[in-house]
Parts: C-alpha cells; structure tokens; sequence
C-alpha cells in the first residue's frame, strides 16, 4: 500500500516552507472544512484560542464552526520561521460576524509535520481587534489571494 504524501514534505528550505504556507492561506481563504482538514493527520492535536480538538473529525467540525459565524473571511499569512519539521507563521484575517461587526484577527501559529508533509500538530494564539469596514485592508473577491495584493509586511501588519 502506497502512503499519501503532501508535498512539500520535511525536511523544509526557505522556499518549501514558504510554499507550504501560502498552500495553507489559500485553502483557508477557500472556507471548505472538508477539504481543508485532509492536510492535517487523522490524530492531529491543536490549540486554538480555547478550544483544543483532537483529530481531523473534530478539526473540520471545528472549521464548520468558525466559518459560519466568521463571515467574509480573507486571510494572509506569513512564513516567520522553519526548521527541519516545523513552521511558524503570523498571520491575519478580516471578517465580520452577524450583526456586521468587522474584526481584524492576528495571530501566530506553530505547525509541526509527518514525513509525509501531514500537519499533525497546530498551536495558534489569535487576538481579535474590532475595525470599522473603512479600515479594512483585505478587499480581494473571496477566495484565494491574488498573488499581486499586498502581504502582511507589506501592509504593515
């Protein structure tokens, strides 16, 4: 039997972890909780704010969640640091929630992987910081990021 792989696999370059970084936004920014938890293995373990899901069925429940109350969702993420079998990414994302209240969420993430390029570890700390719909800065079509909109640093986040 042939093991899956998600390329890149560890141990990762600077381009590799940038790679699998930008992957990682732009499955996000797609919002498909099915489709994003196929990257991270089947007994995955996160930390995410309070919540603390085990395993990928509890990961997309997770992201079912988190989409249907965080509306608009356009996220950037940046490669802070790697070695070997881990990344570390800072990141930041606009949306807003039922009432129309706009939020710019910022946090750091650290992301340890398989040989076979699964996540199986996710730490994130996120702090949410109400904005008014004119600062918003991520005003791409949903979806992915086009390539040529400015990142994090360069927006001065």
């Amino acid at each position: 039997m042939t093991q899956e792989i998600k390329a890149p696999v560890p141990p990762f370059t600077a381009d590799t972890a940038a790679q699998k970084v930008r992957m990682a936004e732009d499955a996000w920014n797609l919002r498909d909780p099915d489709r994003v938890a196929l990257v991270y293995t089947e007994d995955t373990v996160w930390r995410n704010r309070a919540e603390f899901p085990q395993g990928r069925e509890q990961v997309r429940q997770f992201l079912q969640r988190k989409w249907a109350k965080e509306l608009d969702y356009r996220l950037i993420k940046e490669l802070w640091a790697f070695t070997d079998n881990r990344i570390a990414v800072r990141f930041a994302y606009e949306w807003h929630d039922d009432s129309g209240q706009w939020f710019r969420s910022y946090g750091n993430e650290n992301w340890e992987f398989n040989p076979q390029g699964f996540m199986q570890r996710r730490f994130a700390r996120i702090n949410d910081l109400p904005i008014k719909q004119k600062q918003r800065l991520f005003h791409w079509p949903l979806g992915r990021r086009p390539d040529d909109h400015a990142g994090l640093s360069d927006l001065g986040l």
